[in-house]
């Protein structure tokens, strides 16, 4: 049986989540049509260590320095045997026997891009970035300065769409994004530019522009342990706003002036606000 999937995991420092994560591929997927990648991003803590006589079917990579998201995914990607690639967070679990339902789905579509499930927390909140919109002048407005949600409009976070709904969507989140090997590799894979936060809006825009559909599963669901991984600090806001920036240069200034300036305007206002609160 060829191998039909490929589930890659970055670690930086988050070894008793990661081990959940792999427990849980463990206990609802069957062996034979899978291999699990773990790429460690030179995690300071080297617990991860202990996790491989535990886990000898997963292969570890050991990364010299953390180059970030992408670039570690990038890597870990290419040795990668699989026909799909699975983008999955080690902060997350899975929750159910659904991967082959995944797979048939994608299948399926012939334009298919990638795929996101339904995300929850700890407490059981669904997390509203399982499904987006691409960011425009509109609806970045709107998640910039207000809290304001219309409740019939296609806003940033797809409220239109039910959270258990199978929907095409523009945008999933890089917690957990299923996508074809030799696409993720056509359309250039993550964007290096990005260090942490924007590359998976990046690469599902990619591939809408490419002519590829986006889909949102909203009948499989992940468990999401939100922010164990990242603390909101300084380094984290320049790190997320400077993704927008990279967005912003890459999709808008060219094409649209106004909405650019608009949008550059808009973050930097919004970074400062946040820093503000820090203190």
């Amino acid at each position: 049986m060829n191998m039909k999937l490929s589930i890659i995991i970055v670690n930086y420092n988050v070894t008793r989540l990661l081990r959940s994560c792999l427990l849980s591929i463990q206990k609802y997927m069957e062996g034979g049509y899978y291999e699990v990648i773990v790429i460690d991003n030179a995690s300071t803590d080297a617990s991860w260590n202990d996790l491989i006589p535990e886990f000898p079917t997963v292969h570890f990579i050991s990364s010299e320095k953390n180059e970030g998201f992408a670039v570690a995914n990038n890597k870990a990607v290419k040795t990668a045997a699989g026909e799909y690639v699975l983008l999955l967070n080690p902060d997350t679990e899975l929750e159910g026997s659904y991967m082959k339902e995944l797979l048939d789905f994608a299948d399926s579509k012939v334009d298919f891009g990638c795929l996101g499930v339904r995300m929850h927390d700890a407490d059981g909140h669904f997390l509203p970035e399982s499904k987006r919109s691409v960011p425009d002048m509109f609806n970045s407005f709107e998640k910039l300065f207000t809290n304001f949600k219309r409740s019939n409009s296609k806003s940033y976070y797809r409220s239109d769409i039910d959270e258990n709904a199978v929907a095409e969507v523009d945008v999933v989140t890089g917690a957990f994004l299923l996508v074809k090997k030799e696409r993720y590799e056509k359309v250039g894979g993550l964007d290096e530019a990005y260090f942490m936060y924007g590359e998976d809006i990046d690469l599902c825009y990619t591939l809408l522009k490419n002519g590829y559909k986006n889909y949102y599963y909203g009948k499989a669901s992940i468990l999401h342990h939100k922010g164990e991984s990242s603390i909101k600090d300084e380094v984290y806001l320049d790190r997320f706003y400077g993704a927008m920036q990279i967005f912003i240069d890459k999709y808008y200034k060219e094409s649209k002036p106004m909405q650019y300036s608009f949008l550059k305007a808009g973050l930097k206002l919004r970074h400062k606000i946040e820093k503000i609160k820090l203190k």
